[in-house]
């Protein structure tokens, strides 16, 4: 038994990208890091979790302070199932990422990324997303290391509010003015299809688009945030509740 904190990894993109590996690399002197990933991409599963198909896991690496699984299941599947059965205790934090490509604004509910670690939320692990804005699978990360990183450190120290989750987003340049604590953009994709044909001549659907934001834009928002050098870092819950609106439901129930 290691009086050594257990840090949970995952992400979506793969047990054998760059930036988990990077993020694997520069957390290794925090506590006893276990990577549980998926065994190929899984961008866009949000928190899809398998039903209809058995999931499998196999360890690829096994030591003191590191050890690294493969599984056949989507981010979600990693967390719930190594924090059910292959863990011996409970986490004392997850960490998704690095993802190839930002998940800021909108995005925050596709992302295979960002499921793994509201699933870590759910269950009562203090959990963070971190990506950067590149989508190239040989991208630099050492600033997301870097803040990534600075952010671990605190949440083992201080923890975060039950049922809060973190969003960590940093900008595809050399160095980061900081991290900036803001809301999450209000946006949508746009022109999100691109239409083709098979051989048949029957159409078919890339999906494609670009992330627009909603006016007037907000000026604490984390699109904003990242446009201007810093890190976006946006604290989200799992309670999607709308208090205010409750309330009036009820007055309107009570008429």
């Amino acid at each position: 038994m290691t009086d050594k904190p257990l840090i949970l990894i995952t992400n979506d993109d793969g047990v054998n990208a760059k930036g988990i590996k990077e993020l694997t690399e520069c957390l290794k002197d925090l506590g006893e890091l276990v990577v549980f990933a998926p065994d190929g991409p899984r961008s866009g599963m949000s928190g899809a979790i398998t039903s209809l198909l058995p999931i499998t896991y196999k360890l690829l690496q096994k030591g003191n302070s590191l050890s690294i699984y493969s599984c056949t299941g989507t981010p979600t599947d990693c967390v719930k199932l190594a924090v059910n059965d292959i863990l011996d205790r409970q986490p004392d934090l997850v960490v998704s990422g690095i993802n190839h490509g930002g998940n800021m604004a909108i995005c925050v509910h596709y992302s295979g990324t960002m499921g793994a670690a509201i699933e870590g939320c759910i269950l009562g692990i203090p959990s963070i997303g971190v990506s950067l804005t590149n989508h190239s699978e040989d991208a630099d990360f050492s600033e997301s290391c870097r803040l990534g990183r600075q952010l671990a450190r605190r949440i083992l120290k201080e923890g975060l509010p039950k049922g809060t989750y973190l969003n960590l987003n940093v900008p595809n340049i050399p160095h980061v003015e900081g991290i900036k604590v803001c809301k999450q953009a209000e946006s949508r994709f746009v022109n999100e299809f691109m239409r083709s044909e098979n051989a048949t001549g029957d159409p078919v659907y890339w999906l494609t688009g670009s992330l627009e934001n909603a006016k007037p834009v907000h000026p604490e928002n984390d699109t904003l945030a990242l446009d201007n050098g810093y890190a976006s870092l946006v604290p989200c819950k799992i309670d999607v509740t709308d208090y205010d609106f409750m309330q009036r439901l009820k007055s309107i129930s009570n008429d």
